[in-house]
């Protein structure tokens, strides 16, 4: 196994308000680069496992009781910013979708390292914001048009 480099799978975890509000956090690099919740997975890890370990990582939440599972793989081509992260035949990453929805706005304690800000947006509007195609299509999917 290539343990020097990211494992080629991650999640995506969408974390939303029963409202409808989308919780969106600015990377620090790349500038300007909202997303939900997102992560590699460790090399001896299930996604599942790695939803909730990155939720926790990058929230302070700990959403183990409330993770549902999307039900939606999908299969991407690593960006160019990140490939120096993954092996070199490695041109494909597979993203695995979870969801947790709040009764309410919570406070989120941000991980410095890796966010700038967060904010809570209408789905709508967190869609427009996320900066990645699946990060927006999940939540129209999921968000947006649930009801």
């Amino acid at each position: 196994m290539h343990h020097d480099y990211k494992r080629p799978e991650s999640v995506l975890v969408v974390i939303y308000t029963k409202a409808g509000d989308v919780l969106l956090m600015e990377r620090r690099q790349p500038e300007d680069y909202w997303q939900s919740v997102t992560g590699s997975l460790e090399w001896d890890e299930q996604p599942r496992e790695a939803a909730i370990r990155e939720v926790r990582e990058e929230t302070g939440l700990d959403v183990s009781e409330l993770l549902a599972d999307g039900k939606k793989t999908v299969r991407f081509r690593i960006l160019p910013a990140w490939r120096d992260r993954y092996a070199p035949e490695e041109q494909y990453n597979t993203e695995h979708l979870y969801l947790v929805e709040l009764p309410e706005q919570v406070d989120i304690t941000l991980n410095p390292d890796e966010h700038r800000q967060l904010r809570w947006l209408p789905a709508r509007h967190a869609a427009l914001k996320a900066s990645s195609s699946t990060n927006r299509q999940a939540i129209e999917k999921f968000v947006v048009f649930r009801r």
